[in-house]
């Protein structure tokens, strides 16, 4: 049986697999869903009770995108890097060009994008982590798929393993008396920074980064991006993307197999984060949703490409191709909006909305993405900023219009 969805003509590129840029649009919707917590509150995800929005439906939605959305969106999109990183290897074979300085020049260009969007714009930048362990992914390349497959499974679990021996040990050392009260000071800084000028506010992403966010990002989030990198990577080697529908069953399979433990262990995780839990909750519930998150996030995927064969579901599918081709474009545009709406580089609204709000602001800026991606390549052939990294990874600018 062949999939209902079927992305418009005008917008297909020969080679290009469709379903697996509306996978990664479906990633970077679930990925601003999570970021604009970061962006609109000095609290989200600190285990702390906002004083402006502690309300019963404040909770639950935080409650709701800490089960559904965090730690699940972020490993998608890394082992869709890791999938792509296999077509990448094929297409340097294909015009005989020397694959390791091609993707050493992309690498250079994530790192660049992503120190000038972490200190401009976002704090919470993934795109230098990824040009980092995109240096890891390289020296793996010349493995063999089940090797890399074993290996990320080990990773996931030593690494979620250390997260739960700090949590045991959490118990152990019980949080100061003094520390919410540190916090909310350290919250209130951060406010009046955001709502200040263009100037404070990158001070305060320097600050962030310098101080915290670097921690965050390399051993909190970096074993679990390498992993699904070298999953993506070991399903590209087998081109199992390419036409995952054969086996429709197996696709049933995942879904079924990482869905209960997956939900249940992020439930653990979201309730383990709202503020009447207690801060000695936070690591084992963290360790918990380290380890589940993979298997969520396998269930997404299978589930996502499931869908693709129903006529509703497909239709969206064909909406969410367009956003995914240009996907390193629409996500510097979701923190150029945010940090326009949020910041001092525009209305100043950080600590100022609800969480239900800003939930409703990602959906709205997600929704506007959708037609001016399909508008944009209905023109040309890249997005703006996936032209850039084209030319500077294969050394010669490729075309601007569609042919």
């Amino acid at each position: 049986m062949n999939p209902v969805f079927q992305p418009h003509a005008a917008l297909r590129t020969p080679g290009r697999l469709d379903h697996v840029d509306a996978l990664r649009g479906f990633a970077l919707f679930g990925i601003l869903i999570v970021n604009i917590g970061v962006f609109s509150s000095p609290f989200y995800g600190a285990g702390i009770a906002d004083p402006a929005y502690s309300r019963p439906m404040d909770l639950a939605v935080r409650w709701v995108i800490a089960w559904l959305f965090e730690t699940k969106f972020y490993l998608l999109f890394s082992f869709l890097f890791g999938y792509s990183f296999t077509l990448q290897m094929s297409a340097a074979e294909r015009s005989q060009a020397a694959f390791a300085p091609r993707f050493l020049r992309r690498l250079a260009g994530l790192a660049l994008l992503g120190a000038a969007h972490a200190v401009l714009f976002y704090q919470g930048d993934i795109l230098l982590t990824y040009s980092l362990l995109g240096l890891g992914l390289l020296l793996c390349r010349a493995m063999e798929p089940k090797r890399a497959l074993r290996a990320a499974l080990w990773l996931i679990v030593l690494a979620a393993s250390v997260w739960g021996i700090l949590g045991a040990l959490s118990f152990l050392d019980p949080v100061p008396t003094g520390y919410q009260a540190l916090y909310k000071a350290e919250a209130l800084a951060a406010i009046e920074a955001y709502r200040g000028t263009i100037g404070t506010t990158i001070l305060q992403h320097i600050k962030e980064l310098t101080e915290s966010i670097w921690f965050m990002v390399l051993f909190v989030q970096g074993p679990f991006v390498f992993a699904m990198f070298l999953a993506g990577y070991a399903l590209g080697r087998r081109d199992a993307l390419a036409d995952p529908w054969h086996q429709p069953r197996v696709l049933g399979l995942l879904c079924a197999f990482g869905l209960l433990p997956g939900l249940a262990g992020s439930a653990l995780y979201a309730t383990s984060s709202l503020p009447f839990a207690g801060a000695a909750w936070e690591l084992p519930g963290l360790a918990v949703d380290l380890l589940t998150a993979p298997l969520l996030s396998m269930s997404y995927a299978a589930a996502f490409l499931l869908a693709l064969r129903t006529r509703a579901f497909g239709f969206a599918g064909a909406w969410l191709a367009p956003a995914g081709r240009m996907a390193l474009t629409n996500y510097l545009m979701q923190s150029i909006v945010c940090a326009f709406l949020f910041t001092g580089w525009g209305l100043r609204l950080f600590a100022a909305v609800s969480p239900l709000m800003a939930t409703g602001i990602a959906v709205a800026i997600f929704g506007a993405q959708l037609p001016l991606s399909a508008w944009w390549l209905r023109r040309h052939a890249y997005g703006p900023v996936e032209w850039f990294l084209r030319a500077l990874t294969i050394g010669a600018l490729p075309p601007w219009r569609r042919p």
